[in-house]
């Protein structure tokens, strides 16, 4: 693996605490991986910044990944990866076909200033996000654990300020399967009792930020409902479901 240390931003290096297990817990899901290569068809090269573990980068291209945590890279396959962040690449004009951005903006100290950074510096750009809104709408944050949604309604950008920092781009519609292998916030939709797992919630940043204490009564009230059934009972209509909407979309720029 071949990294080099680049200056920028000074980002918080919140993965090198919560982010040593996510090779393990957010494994790439072939489905989702399935609309990020169809977004990624005629790229050669291709540029992954807030590149992380690798989950979803191609393995038929030439790959450069920017990442600014030691405890990611570590995890990394093999590959050229960059120490950096979006907000200041280092590199030319359109040196890459395409770039990839996969549920990281939400964590750039300015996702405006690093989507303008990705369009300098690639064709085209593909990032796989979420509407920060579906985050306080999902059961687990709504009715559970309400103080998860703080950081996304602070920092995360809506897919209108995305799409406005892009200009003109396609949104489409993630829906996560019922048994996602990707341990992303709503990946356990189907599967409640996974947020029970103090390992699960590391690796979910929206949880891990939390403290205990917003966190842990709620936890507590889903044990129990989960006991008693009335977990089963008040989300029934989620039981026989493959997939489900909630809020994750993927935003292409050509």
């Amino acid at each position: 693996m071949s990294i080099r240390s680049e200056t920028g931003p000074s980002h918080p290096r919140i993965y090198d605490a919560i982010g040593v297990g996510y090779a393990r817990l957010r494994r790439p899901d072939p489905r989702i991986a399935a609309h990020i290569e169809r977004a990624l068809v005629g790229a050669r090269t291709v540029v992954n910044v807030g590149a992380g573990a690798g989950s979803y980068e191609p393995d038929d291209r030439e790959v450069v990944a920017v990442e600014p945590s030691a405890a990611m890279i570590a995890q990394r396959a093999p590959g050229v990866v960059v120490r950096g962040v979006g907000e200041a690449l280092p590199f030319r004009d359109g040196a890459f076909d395409a770039a990839l951005a996969i549920l990281t903006i939400h964590h750039w100290l300015d996702p405006a200033a690093g989507l303008q950074e990705l369009r300098r510096a690639a064709g085209r750009v593909v990032v796989f996000g979420f509407e920060p809104a579906a985050t306080r709408n999902f059961w687990l944050v709504r009715d559970y654990v309400p103080a998860a949604a703080a950081f996304d309604d602070d920092y995360a950008p809506t897919v209108d300020m995305v799409c406005d920092a892009l200009g003109t781009a396609s949104v489409a519609s993630v829906p996560i399967p019922h048994d996602c292998t990707d341990g992303f916030l709503a990946a356990y939709w189907r599967r409640p009792e996974r947020y029970l797992d103090d390992s699960v919630r590391a690796s979910i940043s929206t949880l891990a930020r939390c403290v205990p204490a917003d966190v842990e009564p709620g936890l507590e009230r889903l044990r129990r409902d989960l006991a008693s059934g009335a977990w089963a009972e008040r989300y029934a209509d989620l039981l026989d479901r493959e997939e489900a909407d909630f809020g994750y979309r993927l935003i292409v720029r050509e």
